[in-house]
């Protein structure tokens, strides 16, 4: 059982633990007179009677229906409110209907209103507070659900309703009655409060609900015994359902304890083994150890063996990779040996070997554990093959090779050792030479004419050099005229030899060999090369450099023949042949900046012209470096055009090509009108149809489809990362630029996390927590690309700190659909926000999909609601905005993102929140909002006005 189950385990049952409701005041149990304050005398009466169960109750009633103009109060008495901060009140009563009224006027009412008034005393009299609106605070006007004519038994009506933030000591209810006859039969107010819990083996204490319905309020949490705080602060929200909420910091079990009763307590565990004894063996070990000191007073104890590859530079170690093979197993071992093969070379291991038993296994706490640090001692590699001479002058030789059979690690240079041959006669020792080179290829420059040589070539790893080849004689010519090929060929074919033995044949004789010679030489260079890149290829994708942490590492099972595969720049021993291969040089003088339009990471954006030869003039976009850069932001600045020049598809953004030779150092991309997706959605908030923005994302979804296929991996994909032309296409944008942002305290939207900076709000879980970053983690961030691009811009998690949406995550809340989000786009969303990254969908899968309900537009029609959706969300609800904290209606409009419609309400008169509440769709079209999309925005925003205002007047959408 792992951290992230657990969290899940404990969100699931939070919400389990019902509400509890502490009672302020009833009138049910009352068995004197309640003697409330009534005004007029001639109206409230209080009356005893009998409840269904037969119980004696203590009612009010009133019904001077038959007289106009009724104004009848009823107060109850001072109601201590206890330091809560808002309060319920559930009301029964009946009420006759009208209709069943004979000869009555038409005053007559099936409503009463509830108020309230707050005191820091019991001071009310019979005349003071004042029997109108104001002191009182209206709450709501109460209609039944059922009324009652004389022929039927009357009806008990059953209401609830709330108020707050109260601040004073108390408070009174007041009831009005406006010309109805009805009967009070009881009232109990009453407050919420989330009752004691115990979540990440924290408790915490009894809290009442906040001030609004929608509050959350934090408390404080404290370690149960036997454990410790692993992350603080420990909180947990306490909803105005009186519901607890998504914890947030944990404790664990101490050492020698681990989780029991449910996960509520700390029991004894065994210690850890000891006399752990290790043999390495080049990249292999054996482990042994003995039992543990205390059993945890079970006998059932058995092993796990936990590997890890650690960096000590960086002081991390992460978990080793799957090709690891510890053998018998590494879990559930009850022998105490293990073997373990297929390590890395040259690499510090840390092996945790842990003491469990038959309670532990439902423990997500790492039990305990004797640790050892291992260091492979690996061999150096194998010996690398045959040298050839692939061509040789008076005084060069040019020479190639294979890399080793078995490099053990990345070949990081070769050494070449050469030296005079000597007969066998000459005591005399030749004196060896050395060079270096990168590739398995050299030419070697002032050597004697007409001379043979001793050639040997050996590799070099982190781990040191491997041994030399076979020794080989090659010699240099007479002179440049010789073929180069034919005496890299002398003694290596049978058809070349009289070459080398007869130097004195004419060359028309020589010439057709030579010229076969040289075919064949040609086409051992070509297989040469081919092999090479194979084995580089093999190396990258099976092993780790020094500089893998900010390498992309990918690991494709098959690579279908003829696919193009993405080639990392950062492989290359000098990033700037990255560039020459895969991006344009383009001539400063075919470049015309026009205008500046932003500003990057390493410079300022442009928009300007582009005219090649040949080609008729476009529009780009150009992103320049800045004075004074240093070689590794040169370096990580063309990295992007490197990256980009690799691709070639309508929705991958495309690299016209790069300025290298002038200052300033440029990158010249294609243009796109309507600049980043995120901005442009929140420009036309509402503008487009479903199928416009279905067609959006299903263009992206075949740009992220592409980049998969070639084994590239985004890491930071979101709509800000979009660009939009002016055909509303989206193109897939900012490669690999993240991966080098300096930590801005300013932006939180990339964190350092395990030392990179992570956006944590569009980023897989495993990503955050291991740096598992795969395609499918690049699935979960279009996911979240969808939701972007649905609610038109909104930031992903709202105001939510970043931390709070990692342990939200966590405990599998998801982001709700946004409003009209059809819900087949939405479960496509919570498709790839699945927490098993193996069961996400596939990009071709999401295309596909995407296709299908293009094709079939009556699935987009169907629209769920969040609650109606089965996900619980309690806490990522939509934020409603509370209107009381704006100075004015335009402050509003900006906090609901409609800030461009601020001349129209105050052109219009709509200059106050009262006005604002009593508007409609018809008032809006008339004030000149005409967009659909923006009028139910609006309407929304206002609907929730009126909650607030706890009016109930219709909104017509």
């Amino acid at each position: 059982m792992t951290m992230d189950y657990f969290l899940v385990l404990c969100s699931l049952m939070l919400p389990m633990v019902s509400a509890v409701e502490e009672t302020l005041m009833d009138t049910k149990w009352a068995t004197t007179e309640l003697a409330w304050t009534a005004h007029p005398e001639t109206g409230w009466e209080e009356v005893s009677g009998y409840d269904d169960a037969m119980n004696p109750i203590r009612t009010y009633q009133v019904c001077n229906v038959r007289e106009i103009n009724q104004n009848n109060w009823l107060r109850s008495d001072f109601v201590p409110r206890k330091d809560v901060l808002r309060v319920y009140v559930e009301m029964k009563f009946t009420v006759r209907d009208c209709n069943s009224i004979p000869n009555i006027p038409g005053s007559c009412k099936e409503t009463f209103n509830l108020f309230y008034y707050e005191s820091d005393s019991d001071s009310a009299t019979e005349t003071s507070p004042f029997w109108m609106e104001n002191p009182y605070v209206k709450v709501d006007t109460i209609a039944p659900d059922e009324s009652f004519s004389m022929l039927e038994s009357g009806r008990v009506n059953t209401k609830v309703r709330s108020f707050g933030p109260l601040s004073k000591a108390g408070f009174y209810l007041a009831f009005q009655d406006l010309g109805a006859c009805m009967s009070l039969i009881s009232v109990r107010v009453f407050y919420k409060k989330c009752s004691t819990t115990i979540a990440n083996f924290a408790v915490f204490p009894e809290t009442a609900t906040g001030a609004e319905a929608t509050s959350l309020v934090i408390a404080p949490g404290t370690c149960v015994s036997n454990a410790l705080e692993v992350s603080v602060p420990l909180k947990l929200y306490c909803n105005g359902d009186g519901e607890w909420m998504v914890p947030v910091g944990s404790c664990t079990c101490a050492s020698g304890f681990e989780p029991a009763m449910k996960d509520t307590q700390c029991q004894a565990v065994p210690s850890a083994p000891r006399n752990v004894i290790s043999n390495v063996n080049e990249t292999s070990l054996v482990l042994e150890w003995s039992e543990p000191r205390d059993s945890g007073g079970r006998d059932d104890v058995f092993y796990n063996v936990i590997c890890k590859k650690c960096q000590p530079e960086r002081g991390v170690c992460s978990r080793c990779d799957d090709n690891v093979d510890i053998a018998p197993r590494h879990l559930g071992l009850t022998q105490r040996r293990v073997a373990v093969r297929n390590l890395q070379a040259h690499t510090q291991y840390s092996f945790e070997i842990q003491a469990v038993n038959g309670v532990s296994t439902r423990s997500p706490y790492t039990p305990q554990f004797y640790a050892v640090n291992i260091t492979t001692n690996q061999a150096a590699p194998s010996a690398v093959p045959t040298v050839h001479l692939m061509g040789a002058t008076a005084n060069t030789m040019s020479l190639s090779w294979l890399p080793p059979e078995k490099p053990n690690g990345i070949i990081l240079d070769y050494e070449i050792k050469y030296h005079e041959k000597v007969s066998s006669n000459d005591q005399a020792e030749a004196i060896a030479h050395t060079m270096t080179a990168q590739r398995s290829s050299a030419r070697v420059e002032g050597l004697k004419q007409s001379t043979p040589y001793v050639v040997q070539v050996r590799a070099r790893t982190v781990a040191g050099y491997g041994r030399y080849s076979s020794p080989a004689d090659f010699s240099t010519n007479q002179n440049s005229t010789f073929s180069k090929t034919a005496v890299g060929m002398c003694g290596a074919h049978p058809d070349t030899e009289h070459m080398c033995s007869d130097p004195d044949k004419s060359l028309q004789e020589q010439l057709p060999l030579i010229v076969g010679s040289a075919t064949a030489g040609f086409v051992f260079i070509i297989a040469v090369v081919v092999i090479a890149i194979v084995c580089l290829r093999k190396q990258r994708n099976g092993s780790e450099s020094e500089y893998t942490e900010k390498l992309q590492q990918y690991k494709s099972p098959i690579v279908t023949p003829g696919m193009k595969v993405y080639i990392d720049p950062f492989t290359y021993e000098d990033p700037n042949e990255a560039v020459r291969e895969f991006a344009k040089e383009i001539d400063i003088s075919c470049v015309k900046i026009e205008e500046v339009i932003g500003a990057g990471e390493f410079g300022e954006v442009c928009r300007g012209r582009l005219k090649l030869p040949g080609r008729r003039e476009i529009i780009v976009a150009i992103k320049t470096l800045k004075v004074g850069y240093t070689d590794r932001q040169r370096r990580d600045f063309l990295s992007e055009a490197s990256i980009m020049g690799q691709f070639d598809h309508p929705n991958i953004i495309r690299l016209e090509g790069v300025v290298t030779k002038s200052r300033p150092v440029m990158i010249v991309t294609e243009f796109m009108e309507n600049g980043a997706l995120d901005s442009f959605l929140r420009l036309n908030d509402g503008q487009f149809t479903v199928i416009q923005l279905v067609g959006m994302l299903r263009g992206i979804a075949a740009g992220m489809k592409y980049l998969s296929d070639m084994n590239y991996v985004h890491r930071d994909l979101a709509a800000r990362n979009i660009l939009v032309n002016s055909n509303l296409v989206c193109k897939v944008s900012d490669f690999g630029l993240s991966r080098f942002l300096e930590d801005d305290p300013a932006d939180p939207t990339y964190t350092s996390s395990l030392g990179g900076k992570i956006p944590i709000r569009w980023t897989a879980p495993e990503a955050i927590a291991y740096r598992k970053f795969t395609s499918a983690s690049d699935v979960w961030s279009y996911g979240i690309v969808m939701w972007e691009v649905m609610s038109y811009g909104e930031r992903p998690y709202w105001d939510m700190s970043n931390q709070d949406v990692i342990n939200a995550v966590e405990q599998d809340y998801r982001l709700p659909p946004p409003m009209d989000c059809p819900t087949a786009l939405h479960q496509l969303m919570l498709d790839c926000w699945v927490k098993e990254r193996n069961l996400r969908p596939k990009f071709s899968q999401i295309v596909a999909t995407l296709d299908k309900l293009i094709r079939n537009a009556a699935s987009l029609k169907v629209v769920t609601s969040s609650a109606q959706s089965g996900v619980s969300q309690p806490l990522l609800d939509r934020c409603v905005p509370d209107y009381t904290t704006f100075t004015t209606v335009g402050d509003w409009l900006d906090a609901i993102k409609m800030s461009r419609y601020r001349d129209n309400f105050l052109n219009a008169g709509f200059a106050s929140f009262d006005l604002v509440a009593q508007m409609t769709a018809e008032d809006l079209l008339r004030i000149g909002v005409t967009l659909a999309g923006h009028q139910k925005k609006i309407l929304g925003s206002i609907q929730d006005m009126r909650l607030q205002m706890n009016q109930t007047l219709p909104v017509q959408v």
